[in-house]
């Protein structure tokens, strides 16, 4: 979707500033939310584009006053309240009221020991890939209302294709409840000229991660 976590190219918000020798975590709250967020994730109660998207749609005052935690914090209260897995009242309460539905996995002490990886969303290939290294593409012009990894400083830009990825679940479809909809997935290189315009760098280039929907032959 549109929207003003999409920040890529846009004016105003200044440089970033690097924070010499910054800390995992400012403060201890910050690394309860980061659990929080990876044992509902292992519990399959949403995937990560579920949880990508429920920050897309946080009203951008919202969004832009929030800190980095604390977005993924509100994102999270979100999927909770429209999962029916935590109700207002319990908000309210700060405990719960009620027995908690079953999910698909439990996370044990013994789990998170033995060390939590990150799940693959790599998937079976459906057909064969469109494109292949060194072809050129041009990536399409959408504004979806929904969750895309397309993001707007990248649409309908031409480039070349540097790497294929293999099949994975596509992030706009899972967020939008239609299953992994397994997709192609590439590296595409752009001159920095294509993407910022003539007084860009000339030596500078961009890569980005497209799904094969992203793209069309150049």
């Amino acid at each position: 979707m549109n929207g003003v976590h999409d920040m890529g190219g846009m004016d105003g918000f200044g440089k970033v500033e690097a924070e010499k020798d910054e800390p995992p975590f400012h403060e201890k709250w910050e690394g309860r939310v980061m659990a929080m967020q990876r044992s509902m994730g292992y519990a399959g109660a949403w995937h990560i584009d579920d949880g990508r998207y429920a920050q897309e749609t946080l009203p951008p005052r919202t969004y832009l006053a929030a800190s980095y935690y604390w977005r993924w914090a509100l994102g999270m209260e979100k999927n909770l309240l429209e999962r029916g897995l935590v109700g207002e009242d319990e908000f309210k309460a700060g405990r719960s009221l009620r027995a908690g539905k079953k999910l698909a996995r439990r996370l044990t002490k013994e789990v998170v020991d033995g060390g939590m990886t990150r799940m693959s969303f790599f998937r079976q290939q459906q057909g064969p890939a469109r494109f292949k290294p060194g072809d050129r593409v041009r990536t399409v012009n959408i504004n979806p209302l929904t969750h895309t990894r397309l993001p707007r400083y990248a649409r309908d830009k031409v480039g070349t294709v540097e790497l294929i990825h293999g099949c994975h679940a596509y992030p706009d479809s899972v967020a939008s409840g239609r299953g992994d909809d397994p997709q192609w997935l590439y590296t595409v290189v752009f001159d920095g000229r294509e993407i910022w315009g003539p007084d860009t760098d000339p030596t500078l280039t961009i890569s980005i991660d497209a799904f094969e929907p992203y793209l069309e032959p150049a």
